[in-house]
């Protein structure tokens, strides 16, 4: 077997229908297997893709297991000689999952690789190349040359002779060996959703580069879940969901004292951000307090990271996932 194809399904089985679909059109040169995890079985409609697909191994969790878990379980089982990681909301257009597997055949100094994402329009999608251009967008600070130059002294880009070589990569489409599996143990059993792709990476690294190639493409469609993100603002550009995850990510990878900085940010931006508001609404209508929802959605936001300050900070095992009293996208949405 030369790929496993794993995808997790949320009651989305239209979508991984749509996306099967494209796959057996457009793959060829590769022989391969298809197993979806089913995070919600009562709910996933799991029939209606075996429907079409009879031979797609189907696993059901036990529960909802978020994005890293599911995929874990997936990889468990898989048997080909490379696994692709693949989202429910995407589709090829092309070859692209054979363009992988004789590109990683011939360059085996690479672990993984990963595909440029494009919207169903077919424009390019932006994705941080880098961990220090995403950890960049965590401080909340103005968008002042004096910022930008000290958030760059302080977190530069890295330098690569491979060009194709990147950080990490997006976990809508990983293509990788069966020994990053086998050697890193997978995603992390602690990310719920959000975050896990790049912790991994930073993992899967030691073991060799992870390259996007610019001939490999698909679309993403971007589905709806109840984690995303809205009322997307300058101090607001993080879901909830994703910023607890984000900040595991953090304290995994480097440490108390960066976890620790961020966190005191955002607490001292608190009254940054009302007192910049006030003044505006102030000089624009004379009312200072009106218009101050933004501000009070990033407040109740930051009271749910601090939720989960000692969790975070001590690293206590368990799935990181937001309650529904706390997805404070979704309560203001």
């Amino acid at each position: 077997m030369d790929v496993s194809i794993i995808i997790i399904n949320y009651r989305t089985p239209q979508l991984i229908i749509n996306c099967l679909r494209s796959i057996y059109q457009f793959t060829s040169g590769v022989t391969f297997e298809v197993i979806v995890v089913d995070n919600d079985p009562e709910n996933g409609q799991g029939q209606l893709v075996l429907r079409e697909f009879p031979e797609v191994n189907w696993i059901n969790m036990e529960y909802n297991a978020g994005f890293g878990r599911a995929n874990n379980r997936g990889m468990a089982v898989a048997r080909g000689k490379y696994f692709l990681l693949l989202n429910a909301d995407t589709l090829v257009t092309d070859n692209v999952i054979g363009r992988c597997f004789h590109r990683m055949n011939q360059r085996t100094d690479i672990i993984a690789c990963g595909a440029l994402q494009y919207y169903p329009d077919h424009t390019p999608m932006p994705f941080y190349r880098s961990f220090n251009e995403f950890r960049k967008t965590f401080f909340i600070l103005p968008p002042t040359p004096f910022f930008d130059n000290l958030l760059n002294s302080l977190y530069p880009e890295p330098q690569y002779q491979d060009a194709d070589q990147h950080d990490w990569l997006v976990g809508a489409f990983i293509f990788l060996r069966k020994e990053g599996f086998e050697q890193t143990g997978g995603f992390s059993d602690d990310f719920f959703m959000y975050g896990e792709d790049v912790e991994w990476s930073g993992r899967l690294a030691r073991l060799g580069k992870l390259c996007y190639f610019q001939d490999c493409k698909f679309i993403h469609l971007e589905n709806n879940n109840p984690f995303r993100r809205t009322h997307i603002s300058w101090i607001n550009r993080f879901s909830t969901q994703m910023q607890v995850s984000n900040l595991l990510w953090v304290r995994k990878q480097y440490g108390f004292f960066a976890y620790i900085m961020l966190i005191l940010h955002y607490i001292v931006m608190i009254p940054v951000v009302y007192s910049w508001k006030l003044l505006h609404n102030y000089n624009k209508n004379g009312k200072p307090f009106s218009e101050l929802r933004t501000q009070y959605i990033y407040t109740r936001k930051i009271g749910v990271l601090l939720k989960y300050f000692w969790k975070t900070a001590v690293l206590k095992r368990g799935l990181y996932k937001i309650k529904p009293t706390e997805n404070i996208d979704l309560l203001t949405s």
